[in-house]
């Protein structure tokens, strides 16, 4: 009896994907509520708490750019993202036993180093290889985003059962489980490994308008979720709305992007990147510009909503444009290069969005719509140049 030798399409690959992503983001789901809780239960104030968390923003910067080169030079793929992964895991275990502020900041900023590699050495890695076995990138992502929701409600559980100073070790066992995932990847085929012709792929991105303005527009874009990420909840507590619809509301933002991640396969065949990205712009405008004007409760769902389009469609369009745009032995690099710049922005937009909330209140929103405003005219031009 003769058996069927798997095709690329079904031989696991986006299985395991699916797996990184989902122990990536239950990470991401603890970490970003429920870090501080652990740093506040540990003693450390309210500015050494920002000091704590700012050291993951300096940290992408600092090291990703370089680390992507190297690697795109070196012709490396599992290999770099496996290692970056167990560094991660390894170091964030010496950031649970850590105590006091000195200690506690001198390991965060290691661990934040290897961490900083990991999401654009696995997006990168996930795009070469769905392309491969002509699978779309979206409906493998989305498990990122379930699980982050997933997340978000476990982590109030644990919260609950363990208390705030025993929380951390959830966040251990979910990048332990990051690690495990990143091992379990299949290899992919080995690049080139061309020295020469890899520094000049890594210079060329960076001489292409194209490149540089979808990079741009994007960022601005993504940035412009700074008065939302950093002080909604406060806002609708201060409408009088409790807990649970405060949740419920940030779950439906990302339903609505999972909900995109789903039909991207269909949508991509036709929709270009760049105008998908252009879409991104659009919902971002037009939700900011409602939310700058005090929306009544029963419209927040729907404006929410628009988080699919804010969010999810100019994240699939900047995915989907690098996979295109960089040559296989420019992955890395083009990832890393965006991750950079959109961290360096969104963290320039989040310190702008604490003063002028302090100022204006929910007018603060209009800033963000003008940084949208921004990605979208730029992107206007980027989808004129590439006709070109």
């Amino acid at each position: 009896m003769a058996f069927r030798r798997p095709s690329p399409r079904d031989d696991g690959f986006a299985l395991r994907m699916a797996l990184l992503y989902a122990a990536i983001f239950a990470f991401a789901g603890i970490q970003i509520p429920y870090l501080p809780v652990w740093l506040q239960a540990k003693g450390l104030n309210a500015q050494e708490i920002g000091l704590v968390l700012a050291t993951a923003m300096v940290a992408r910067p600092v090291i990703v750019p370089g680390a992507m080169r190297i690697i795109d030079r070196r012709g490396w793929a599992k290999g770099p993202l496996v290692g970056a992964a167990w560094a991660a895991c390894i170091t964030f275990v010496a950031v649970a036993l850590s105590d006091g502020f000195a200690a506690i900041i001198v390991t965060f900023a290691i661990s934040a180093l290897p961490q900083a590699l990991v999401m654009p050495l696995a997006d990168a890695y996930a795009l070469r290889g769905l392309a491969v076995r002509e699978r779309a990138y979206g409906p493998v992502r989305l498990w990122g985003s379930v699980t982050f929701i997933a997340a978000n409600l476990g982590g109030g559980y644990v919260l609950e059962r363990v208390g705030a100073s025993q929380v951390i070790w959830a966040l251990v066992a979910t990048i332990a489980a990051t690690a495990l995932s990143a091992s379990m990847l299949m290899p992919l085929a080995p690049v080139s490994r061309d020295p020469a012709a890899s520094n000049q792929s890594a210079l060329s991105l960076w001489r292409s308008p194209v490149f540089v303005a979808v990079v741009a527009a994007t960022s601005l874009i993504q940035a412009s979720h700074a008065v939302l990420y950093g002080f909604a909840s406060l806002q609708w507590e201060a409408k009088g709305l409790d807990g649970p619809v405060i949740g419920a509301l940030w779950a439906i933002g990302v339903v609505a992007e999972i909900g995109l991640f789903a039909v991207s396969g269909r949508v991509m065949t036709w929709v270009r990147p760049i105008d998908l990205i252009g879409l991104g712009a659009i919902g971002a405008v037009l939700r900011w510009t409602a939310m700058a004007f005090d929306p009544p409760a029963p419209l927040l769902p729907m404006l929410q909503c628009l988080h699919g389009l804010s969010f999810g469609a100019t994240h699939l369009g900047a995915m989907h444009f690098l996979a295109g745009f960089a040559a296989e032995r420019q992955g890395a690099t083009a990832q890393g290069d965006y991750s950079t710049v959109v961290a360096v922005v969104f963290a320039a937009e989040m310190g702008l969005a604490g003063v002028l909330v302090g100022q204006f209140g929910a007018y603060a929103y209009l800033a963000m719509t003008a940084s949208a405003l921004a990605g979208a005219a730029i992107i206007a031009g980027a989808r004129r140049l590439g006709r070109t």
